[in-house]
């Protein structure tokens, strides 16, 4: 009788990319798979289309960090799709569950423990985030993308891993992505990225920039869900709301990304050796770990930070200029970094706490 896995994790695409990543090696080895995310999350956009993957949804809350009256309500939505997980789990009887974070994974984590199933957590950002700490009792190992976070947890779970990056993100031709975007060779490419639901400040601040960039740079904007501003029609610039399929080779055809600082992105724009100018979100919005990996890749002279609290047309100009004053500098650092091996390596720990 073959394996079996259950993957969760999900409420934005970092919560998802190393999942993403993951499957096709289980499947390649014969695994079964599914997936257990929420009703209505991205994660279930992003993993229905896989073939031989099946998605089971949950209740779930939402762990905010501001007042809002479903505070109140959602201890009870967790607990509710703790019971469900419980039962699927019951039901599938995988080896073993792995969980990349979110609010989502934390009612899995919780259904998995009660069934006595191995599990096994990832941790992209250098601090652990909110879903991860709840999750930590119950977890057989914590596998890490920076080194310094194993210091944060239990020398016993913690394994550092390394970042995973998505095998197909290099394979991408630059010739077709600047073809889907309707751009021309020998003009620099902006990418500008705000994360999967987008960011209203960054696309505010990009689109007052447009007529004093497009005559030196040409711009891909993916500017979220509900975001795109349909009105605006400028040669060089073409804006889609998120782009999936086609992302290789728009970063194949990219000279220069302007993203907000999630880890899974960074790692892979870094492995890609694209100069980057990143944006954190801030700690009003969030619990800074964006801003902590954001300093991280500065102090190793990978980006250029501005932070969200001092972004303005004029200083996305200045962050650009010194992007591309300074560009063939960033690519030789990112040239002497080391990344390792991080899918395999993963891949093999999984494997082997569902030996166990």
């Amino acid at each position: 009788m073959g394996k079996k896995i259950v993957f969760t994790g999900g409420g934005s695409t970092g919560h998802v990319s190393v999942n993403l990543a993951l499957i096709p090696l289980f499947l390649k080895e014969g695994w079964e798979v599914s997936y257990i995310g929420s009703k209505g999350g991205i994660e279930r956009q992003l993993t229905e289309t896989i073939e031989s993957v099946r998605y089971y949804s949950i209740s779930t809350g939402k762990l905010r960090r501001y007042f809002d009256w479903n505070n109140f309500k959602d201890p009870f939505r967790v607990m509710q799709g703790a019971f469900e997980a419980f039962r699927l789990i019951k039901t599938i009887k995988p080896d073993v569950v792995f969980s990349k974070g979110g609010f989502v994974s934390v009612p899995v984590i919780l259904g998995s423990r009660m069934n006595k199933v191995p599990i096994v957590t990832h941790e992209s950002d250098l601090s652990p985030g909110l879903a991860n700490r709840l999750s930590l009792p119950f977890a057989n190992k914590v596998c890490t993308t920076f080194p310094e976070t194993t210091d944060h947890l239990p020398r016993e779970k913690a394994v550092y891993a390394g970042a995973v990056i998505r095998k197909e993100l290099h394979e991408g031709i630059a010739v077709k992505g600047r073809a889907f975007c309707g751009l021309i060779p020998g003009k620099p490419i902006i990418l500008i990225m705000g994360g999967s639901l987008g960011s209203k400040k960054i696309n505010e601040a990009v689109r007052l920039s447009l007529d004093a960039l497009l005559p030196r740079f040409q711009i891909i904007h993916l500017c979220g869900k509900g975001q795109k501003d349909s009105s605006i029609l400028k040669k060089g610039y073409i804006q889609f709301e998120y782009v999936s399929d086609e992302l290789a080779d728009i970063l194949a055809a990219t000279d220069f990304v302007i993203s907000r600082a999630g880890s899974n992105s960074i790692f892979e724009f870094l492995s890609l050796r694209k100069p980057m100018l990143l944006i954190p979100l801030s700690k009003e919005a969030s619990r800074g770990d964006q801003i902590e990996n954001a300093r991280s890749f500065e102090k190793q002279g990978y980006c250029e930070v501005l932070f969200e609290e001092d972004l303005t047309a004029e200083s996305l100009m200045q962050g650009i200029e010194q992007l591309y004053s300074n560009q063939e500098a960033y690519i030789s650092r990112m040239e002497e970094s080391q990344l390792s091996n991080a899918l395999d390596h993963l891949f093999s720990i999984i494997k082997e706490e569902a030996k166990g």
